[in-house]
């Protein structure tokens, strides 16, 4: 389904980007509508798949997951089947945020959080038991400096129907 994004929805957008616990008239309140419009204007959205899981974010620092891996993945490999292997073994490991397959000189990059050290090298050794890797480089992330699930609204084009 092919939906027309006009500024308000731009603005509700960006409102439940912020923070989608608001209630609706708060929304309505922030964009200048009323809360029927906005709810409509949601629905709308939902049913394009503009908007879609909504969740909540944690700290997961403060769950005890101190240390994030960017994992930098080449293989020898691109047949279907080891592909879905590899696809499964990423799904079925919560360590696994992001997966990314590249192009370039490195197939596939994840981003993977876990307690420590000990933790990843466990994800590591139970990854490469399940699918082969040409090579395997990890890289741990000393500091997040910025880290977002925003996107840029106010600076997209607008989006045709």
């Amino acid at each position: 389904m092919s939906v027309r994004i006009d500024g308000m929805d731009r603005k509700i957008l960006a409102e439940l980007q912020r923070d989608a616990s608001q209630s609706l008239d708060e929304i309505a309140g922030r964009v200048g509508s009323s809360k029927t419009p906005v709810w409509n204007r949601i629905r709308k959205l939902k049913a394009a798949g503009v908007i879609g899981q909504q969740t909540v974010l944690l700290d997961a620092e403060a769950l005890g997951f101190e240390a994030t891996f960017f994992v930098l993945i080449r293989t020898s490999e691109h047949e279907a089947e080891w592909q879905m292997a590899f696809l499964k073994a990423l799904r079925d490991r919560p360590e696994v945020q992001e997966a990314h397959r590249l192009a370039g000189d490195i197939d596939y990059i994840l981003k993977v959080r876990v307690r420590n050290a000990r933790a990843y090298d466990a994800f590591y050794q139970a990854l490469i038991s399940e699918v082969r890797v040409h090579n395997v480089t990890a890289l741990l992330s000393m500091e997040e400096i910025k880290s977002t699930t925003m996107l840029p609204l106010e600076a997209q084009a607008p989006a045709e129907g």
